[in-house]
């Protein structure tokens, strides 16, 4: 039995260690653990609260003024030159204004009437043009069907596209000539559109 440090005491059987040291390998072979390198946390100051109401105060109220600033810029429009009114046809406002008129509930209920047959024969119509190509459909496909049946030759012909029903052909020049004298540009043009801030 001997001591080796103060804080532990060993025995040929027996290990009793404290602290960090630890025997690993065998009875004589100490290691300590890692050394943390960490400093003591600092302390934080306390502020007085009404700093700290007043920095929150100031912080708030440069947010609302920048909001504010941002609403009354967004409340004017940009101009389009196309939407404005020329100042001769403003002038003449008034005298190229229709008048109103007012139609008796006879009138009313017979554009009603009227606008309601025929929404009901457009959609007949409509109706009907889309049964007639379901049943030229059905029946192409019945006969092709059959020819099917008969020979695969002559279904495959049938099924092929015909090339001679499009005669159309286009010929052009395949490229532009050459102008003489031209001075291609180099890229730069001139911004001729408003600024708006």
């Amino acid at each position: 039995m001997f001591k080796l440090f103060s804080s532990v005491t060993m025995q040929p059987s027996v290990l009793v260690a404290s602290r960090s040291i630890s025997t690993c390998g065998g009875p004589l072979f100490f290691r300590s653990s890692v050394p943390m390198f960490a400093e003591p946390l600092k302390k934080k100051k306390r502020l007085d609260p009404q700093i700290l109401k007043a920095r929150e105060d100031r912080k708030r109220k440069k947010i609302e003024k920048s909001i504010r600033k941002l609403e009354k810029v967004s409340k004017t429009l940009k101009p389009i030159d196309e939407v404005q009114l020329m100042a001769s046809l403003s002038n003449e406002l008034d005298s190229r204004q229709r008048p109103i008129v007012v139609h008796s509930n006879d009138k009313l209920e017979e554009r009603i009437v009227a606008a309601k047959a025929w929404s009901m024969y457009k959609h007949d119509e409509h109706f009907f043009n889309l049964q007639v190509i379901n049943d030229l459909e059905y029946s192409q496909q019945r006969a092709l069907n059959e020819l099917r049946e008969v020979s695969e030759d002559l279904y495959q012909a049938a099924v092929d596209i015909d090339e001679s029903l499009l005669t159309c052909q286009l010929t052009g020049p395949v490229e532009t000539p050459p102008i003489e004298n031209y001075q291609s540009p180099d890229g730069e043009y001139i911004d001729i559109s408003k600024k708006w801030d």
